[in-house]
């Protein structure tokens, strides 16, 4: 039962998140005027690396938060609104414990290759459905 509990919590963070995400990056992106530039994107994936670390250092220094709020709000409501926070608060972490080594492979395969994955899911799709 908790651990339907759990994933509920996350459940609903990830629809708060995912709400937030749209309306964010939507208001950001007509403020910009660009059509050229993702700025809504970008904002939201900064945002999220704020927030992310802001609670995390709370978490960690202060025991802010008990696992349910972290789990709703980090993994759900977080995870929804950009996963690049999560990312970031990794790559820190390995950073952190002296492992740039890892660090900048993580980085270098989530950048690298991320992309790379895009354009052959494209390719992929042009082969199939064409």
């Amino acid at each position: 039962m908790e651990f339907v509990l759990r994933l509920c919590s996350i459940g609903l963070g990830g629809f708060i998140g995912a709400i937030l995400r749209y309306l964010v990056s939507g208001w950001v992106q007509d403020r910009s005027g660009s059509i050229a530039f993702p700025f809504g994107t970008l904002s939201v994936n900064l945002i999220g690396c704020f927030v992310i670390g802001l609670l995390t250092f709370l978490v960690e220094t202060r025991s802010f938060f008990g696992v349910e709020t972290r789990t709703f709000i980090l993994i759900g409501l977080l995870g929804s609104f950009t996963t690049f926070s999560t990312f970031g608060n990794e790559t820190l972490v390995l950073i952190r414990g002296g492992r740039m080594d890892m660090a900048a492979l993580y980085a270098g395969v989530h950048v690298i290759v991320g992309v790379a994955m895009v354009w052959l899911g494209r390719l992929a799709a042009s082969g199939i459905w064409r």
